[in-house]
């Protein structure tokens, strides 16, 4: 019986930290599919290393912007849930 209420506790903590698991590398992969953008049109039209520091601090803000919306909406709904 013990190990009917880990299993279950184990699945129970899953589910309520599964929507955080991939917050940090949609952060990540922003701000590296900008930095990756800012160099390929740096090299087209040269002007190393503008673009590169551009695109990748506004890669690193808009995936924080969007990491902080989401947090904040998940805990939303989470609260919400529990009230209910």
């Amino acid at each position: 019986m013990n190990e009917k209420k880990f299993i279950n506790k184990f699945s129970d903590s899953y589910k309520e930290i599964g929507p955080y698991l991939g917050l940090g590398t949609q952060l990540a992969a922003t701000i590296v599919v900008m930095f990756f953008l800012g160099r390929w049109l740096d090299e087209k039209f040269n002007t190393y290393p503008f673009l590169i520091l551009l695109l990748s601090f506004l890669g690193g803000f808009a995936g924080i912007y969007n990491f902080i919306k989401a947090v904040l909406q998940l805990n939303k709904k989470n609260e919400n849930d529990k009230k209910s």
